[in-house]
């Protein structure tokens, strides 16, 4: 399944502009990260991924709207998925997306990945 052009255009107009933001597909979707951190992706699956403050997660899981994000048949710490229909809503979309990418940025910039030799010889870019 594709992930939803539309939600990410509504999160662009969330998140745009910012000097630290890139996209990048990744997980089937699209995600969007502050500083190289994955902030919010718009999921394949559907729906809407977030990364939150790990001691967090727990409290913001409703079961319904909000569950853990689960990944190869593992909880993942610190991310939420939230359900599809819950995110049509304007100002909840705002609200978990502004969520995401809060935590994001309190977390050390990375630094770009190097290009490897090999794949500039190619005339390519480096695997990310």
């Amino acid at each position: 399944m594709a992930y939803d052009e539309e939600l990410a255009e509504r999160i662009r107009e969330i998140v745009y502009p910012r000097p630290d933001l890139d996209e990048k597909r990744m997980f089937g979707g699209l995600a969007f990260l502050i500083g190289g951190h994955l902030a919010v992706a718009v999921s394949g699956k559907g729906g809407l991924m977030v990364r939150v403050d790990p001691a967090e997660g727990d409290a913001l899981v409703d079961g319904a709207t909000v569950t853990p994000m689960v990944m190869a048949g593992r909880e993942m710490r610190g991310w939420v998925r939230i359900g599809a229909a819950t995110v049509d809503d304007d100002a909840v979309l705002r609200t978990w997306v502004e969520r995401g990418v809060r935590y994001a940025r309190t977390l050390p910039p990375k630094k770009p990945k190097k290009k490897s030799p090999r794949s500039v010889e190619r005339g390519g870019s480096a695997p990310t």
